[in-house]
């Protein structure tokens, strides 16, 4: 599977992309608030060689049906491992997150930690309570729903290019994908759950952020924390709380990108990853293989 297509996942319908072959060491690639796995596009001819890859719009995002119950980084975790069960990937995964993917990155380790060998966490959140203007706005009863209920081109231009240092990567085509999921109809409800479960107008609660970071530092793993100097979603400054709070990782700061470096300076990080990747199974011994199951 070289595009993206439509699984059944306990009855609810899931988005997903696989690249490479099934034998090789699985990679999971987790994609932000409000995202998609198009997020990952830059990455899937650079990574997939040598890495079976596998990408999905998490519950109630993208294209991808929500789950039933209010969403919770446990609910958007669970709803990970429930796919990859689907998938028949039972094999331990590196993990890739961006942004809140990072933090569903770091629940799943939490949760099914046999389940990870690895992660690489990319401007990821849990690791600091500021959090960009718009986001937090979201969290205001009246201005949240007005805001997602009526999605315009020129709020989605100015959305798709916060992420990024460089303006032009907001381009026709991603402002036109960003509008069509907006436009569907779980996407603006999940998206208000999130905020409002994990951020206030002040930023991002202190509550969950303790709980995560405590019970990932009891399950220590190979990790890569990367980050762009410029982002202006999840500002720099969190990765020195990243290195304090997980000092086995391995940290890279990278300048004049912003929040999604996978996609701003795909080269660099590509070859990041990789050495990471590589470098990991290097002392880890080679990953479980045995074929995955394809579809």
């Amino acid at each position: 599977m070289s595009t993206p297509a439509f699984i059944s996942v306990n009855g609810r319908r899931t988005r997903v992309r696989i690249e490479g072959d099934p034998s090789d060491p699985p990679v999971l690639l987790l994609h932000g608030i409000g995202r998609s796995l198009e997020d990952w596009a830059p990455q899937y001819p650079r990574l997939a060689q040598g890495h079976r890859l596998i990408a999905l719009d998490l519950p109630g995002f993208g294209f991808s049906a929500r789950s039933p119950e209010p969403t919770t980084l446990k609910v958007l975790a669970r709803g990970v491992i429930d796919t990859l069960d689907t998938l028949g990937e039972q094999r331990p995964l590196h993990v890739l997150g961006n942004s809140l993917g990072g933090a569903i990155a770091q629940q799943l380790l939490v949760l099914d930690p046999e389940r990870v060998a690895g992660l690489v966490l990319v401007n990821s959140a849990g690791f600091g309570p500021e959090v960009a203007l718009p986001l937090r706005l979201l969290t205001l009863p009246v201005l949240g729903r007005l805001v997602t209920r009526r999605p315009t081109r020129a709020g989605t231009r100015m959305t798709e290019r916060l992420p990024f240092a460089d303006p032009a990567l907001a381009t026709k085509e991603r402002i036109d994908h960003a509008l069509a999921i907006a436009r569907q109809p779980d996407p603006s409800a999940v998206l208000l759950e999130t905020v409002r479960e994990l951020a206030t107008v002040r930023g991002t609660k202190p509550g969950w952020r303790a709980e995560l970071t405590g019970a990932v530092a009891k399950h220590p793993r190979p990790t890569l924390i990367i980050w762009g100097d410029r982002d202006r979603v999840l500002p720099a400054r969190h990765l020195d709380s990243a290195r304090r709070l997980l000092p086995h990782a391995e940290t890279h700061l990278l300048t004049g990108i912003g929040h999604m470096p996978q996609i701003e300076c795909p080269d660099e990080f590509a070859a990041r990853v990789l050495t990471f990747l590589a470098d990991t199974e290097r002392r880890t011994g080679t990953l479980p293989q045995g074929a995955a199951p394809t579809l």
